[in-house]
Parts: structure tokens; sequence; C-alpha cells
């Protein structure tokens, strides 16, 4: 006999629906599955057959074909145990088959029948959702992931008894059985995600001007740079970044839950991620950890940061080919991987904060405790080249810190929740300005974006022009220039970017200047 059971499955991060055929009949025993499987697929067949065994099920000597279907997209994972699992007792007759007709499953199966979690169960239940269908049958473990997914009804289980006792129970009596699981997603954005943070700027003593420059940054969604000796706060600065950006949008907190449900991340008692993300890998990541790595690719750390914070610690001792696989998705806010048996594309919207010293021993320009030779400072600094560089909005030096910073009380320093309120302001302006675009913060804006919102006037055009040349700046900095300028001007509740705005924009690309122009001597 033959039957159909709906499941689904994800190629890179795109879900797309999958149809387990099952054909059982008499003939030599045997089971086979085809349809361009992984080993880990192919393993399915022994889970399956001990399971059903060990829930009960006799299974009589018949030969067993399954198929995958498109046949054409490699199959990976576990998650299709459950639903060959069905589809044999569907073509045995133990189960009604018209009940599989707007049902999806999903799930792995133990030898004792238990259903075990997946990866993936978001966006395949949103792609469910989009295809018309009505239930949602999952390990128990993802209901409330699968359940974030409003509109479709979804149904946590245990193990394969359970299901089978499910399908088989009459039609109003099965909500009885398993009461379906509901996620309130007005609620979820209603808790405040700030309240368990044990992190605040409030802790930071001095560094005004870092801690400016990271509001700013904060404000705008612009790439930032901190460079200081050891000790001056950086990482303490970079690490409390999350605490002064605001919450994700609906639309925004499903795009990253999608990432963390593929990668195998998401909290079973968080299913949607309402918090920025902050990635803070050690130097010493590959390239395929950062991109995203296998045959069919997994999401890397740059893809995981979308929406929320790279901070690259110690950023001169990455090795240069890291960081510049980094040029790519900064521009395209994408990443484009190309494997053998197709190629993949992973969103990576992420704002890049990173931290360096100035020199392998962190004391230049200090010559009184630098230790470092002039060739040796002009090798560190240039494991970071100079396009990188030209792709940080803001460059910002943290000094050493003053014994008399130290002493003040903690009491007198600006919290996250009053930083916070002004970055929110200034976002609020930004998204009046952009509404009807594709745009959402300045660091957005394309050279033509920038002819439309960003208007100078005369005395303001003559002195970015005189900077431009004084600073030999490149096109690409001009422009950052320019966005970095429209943000402080929105943090001030200007509408038109004035000099003073300008000045301060500029100042943050003479850090840099100063120490890659001694390094290039």
């Amino acid at each position: 006999m033959f039957s159909t059971v709906i499941s689904g499955a994800v190629h890179g991060i795109t879900p797309y629906i999958m149809h387990v055929e099952v054909d059982a009949s008499d003939g030599l025993p045997s089971f086979n599955m085809v349809g361009y499987l992984s080993s880990e697929v192919r393993e399915a067949s022994d889970r399956v057959k001990v399971a059903l065994k060990n829930s009960g099920f006799k299974i009589p000597a018949m030969h067993v074909t399954v198929n995958l279907s498109p046949a054409g997209i490699r199959k990976e994972g576990v998650a299709l145990d459950l639903p060959i699992a069905i589809g044999m007792l569907a073509s045995l007759s133990e189960i009604d088959s018209d009940f599989l007709k707007d049902t999806l499953f999903l799930g792995e199966l133990g030898l004792d029948g238990e259903v075990k979690p997946v990866r993936g169960v978001l966006p395949i239940a949103r792609c469910a959702k989009e295809n018309g269908i009505k239930t949602l049958i999952i390990p128990y473990d993802n209901a409330r992931e699968g359940a974030v997914v409003q509109g479709i009804k979804v149904i946590g289980v245990k193990s394969l008894p359970e299901v089978v006792a499910y399908i088989s129970c009459e039609k109003d009596k099965r909500n009885n059985l398993i009461e379906p699981t509901v996620v309130d997603i007005a609620k979820v954005f209603e808790t405040d995600s700030y309240s368990n943070m044990d992190v605040d700027f409030a802790d930071i003593n001095g560094q005004s001007a870092v801690k400016r420059a990271v509001e700013v940054a904060a404000a705008g969604f612009h790439h930032l740079l901190m460079i200081g000796p050891p000790g001056s706060g950086k990482s303490m600065v970079a690490k409390r970044i999350p605490t002064i950006l605001p919450t994700l949008s609906e639309e925004e907190a499903l795009e990253v839950s999608t990432i963390y449900s593929v990668s195998g991340m998401l909290d079973t008692n968080a299913p949607l991620i309402t918090r920025r993300p902050f990635m803070n890998p050690h130097h010493s990541i590959t390239e395929t950890a950062l991109t995203g790595g296998g045959m069919v690719p997994k999401p890397g750390v740059i893809s995981r940061a979308h929406r929320g914070v790279l901070f690259l610690d110690e950023l001169a001792e990455f090795r240069a080919s890291t960081l510049d696989i980094l040029r790519q998705p900064i521009e395209d806010k994408k990443i484009n991987i190309a494997r053998a048996n197709g190629t993949f594309t992973y969103p990576s919207d992420f704002q890049l904060v990173c931290a360096t010293n100035p020199c392998k021993c962190g004391y230049y320009p200090d010559m009184n405790k630098c230790r470092c030779t002039e060739k040796e400072i002009k090798r560190y600094l240039s494991h970071i080249s100079g396009p990188i560089l030209d792709r940080i909005d803001i460059c910002v030096e943290a000094s050493k810190v003053d014994v008399s910073d130290l002493n003040n009380n903690n009491s007198l320093n600006e919290s996250s929740k009053t930083i916070r309120d002004r970055v929110l302001k200034a976002r609020k302006i930004q998204e009046e300005r952009f509404k009807g675009t594709k745009l959402k913060f300045n660091s957005d804006m394309s050279p033509n974006d920038i002819k439309r919102y960003c208007s100078l006037g005369m005395r303001e055009k003559a002195y970015i022009e005189r900077m431009f040349y004084t600073m030999d700046l490149s096109a690409r900095a001009y422009h950052r220039t320019i966005r970095v300028a429209r943000t402080i001007a929105d943090l001030d509740g200007s509408e038109r970017i004035k000099e003073i705005h300008l000045t301060e924009a500029v100042c943050y690309r003479m850090t840099d200047s100063k120490y890659w122009s001694k390094s290039k001597t």
C-alpha cells in the first residue's frame, strides 16, 4: 500500500515542503530509501524499524521503499524519522491516511520511540502556514518554537505511541488528549528584555568620549573601532552596547530567530529572540566558522550577529585573511557561500564593533612604556587593512583611565536607560525620515540617498570639502562621515546638518589616521 506524509526541511536557511512517500508491498524483504540522502538520513531506516518495534507495532516482512521528494535537494539531519514512521504505519493501515492530508510531521526518533527535538522548526512552520497546512505535529521541546507562527495548530509530542493515539482519537476529543501549544506574541514583546541584564553603562567611570562615540554608533547603526592601551575599558564598553540598543521588531525577531533555529541554538523556553544578538568570537576563529561551513553550510558567526552586534576584541590579533572576509558582508549585508551542490545566501546585517591595542605591548604612543619598534608597530597594525578601516564609520581613542575617574561615585554616571532613551529618539527620527523606503538607519544610506536626506549649506559644504583634501579621504570615507554627521544631528534634534555636527564626525576619522599613518611610514 502507498501513502504520503507531509514534512519539511531547510536548505541553507530556506525552508521547503517535503513529501515522504512510502510504499509497502509483498516481495523480497528490504527497506530502501531514495531521494539524494546524506548518511544520517539513510540511517533513519534502522532507527524507525527499531522505534516501531519497541513502541508495540509489528512490522511484517515486506518490501518497503521510501522516497523523499523533491529528489533534487540533498537531505540532511534526523528530522525525517517521525514522518517516515507515520508513513509506514499508514501504508500498513495502522492509522487513518485521511488525517495526513493537511498535517506536517517533524521529529527524530529514539530507539524506544521517544520523539526528540530537531533544528529548523521555526522556518519550516512559517513555510507550512504559507502552504495552507493546518496542523503541525512536532517534538514537545520544539512546540513553543513552532507556535510562534500564528494561525497554525501546533501539537507537541513526546513519543511515537502518543502521536498514533492522537491521530486515532476522535476529532473532537484530540484537544483533550494533547492540548495545542499557544504562544502569545504580544506578551513576548511586552516583556522587558533589559531587566535581566547584569551590565550597565553606569558601571563605567570616565571615558566620556568613548561613551559618546558608542551612543552615536548605536543611534545610527554605525561600525565602530576603539583603540587604546590595555585596561582602558574597551571591552567593558563594548559588552554594554546591547543595553542601549532597541529591542527587535517582530519582523526582525522572526529573521534572527530563524537563523538561530536552523543553527539549533534557540532556547526551548524562549522561542523568539527579542534582544539584539551580541557575538564575540575569539581572534583564533577560522574563516569557515565566521562565514558558515559544511556541505550544506550552517550559518556562521556573522549571520548569527544579524540585526545585532559583532564584537571583534583584539582586532589586530585576527588573521588579515579572516578580517578581509568581512568586506563584502559589511557592504552587501549578506554573504554568499558557493558549494558543489549550490550557492547559499545568508543575511549578515550587523553592527561591527572592534577593539584593539595600538601595538603588540599595547602602550604606543606612550614611549615611556612602549617597548615596540616602529617596524613592530607597523607589522601589528597592518593586520587591519585599509579597506576594512574605510568601512568603519567611527574610530575613537580610549585613553588610560585616570585614578580620579575611578574614585568617582557610580551614581553620577549616566545609566544605560538614559542613553537608550536618546538612542531611541534618534532612531524614531530615522524611522520617520525613511518611511516608505527600504532604509532603516542612517548607515544604510547610499550616495544618492545622502544627496536626498543630507543636504548641506554653503558653509558646511566648504568645510567638508576642505576636510576631504586635508585628510585625504576616500569617496567611501567621505560619505560615511556625512552619514555619521546626520546621526549626530538627529541626536541633537536638529533637522539640518550643521558644521558642529560635521566637526564631530570628522574627529571620528582622525584617530585611525593618527595610528595607521604611523604604520605606513
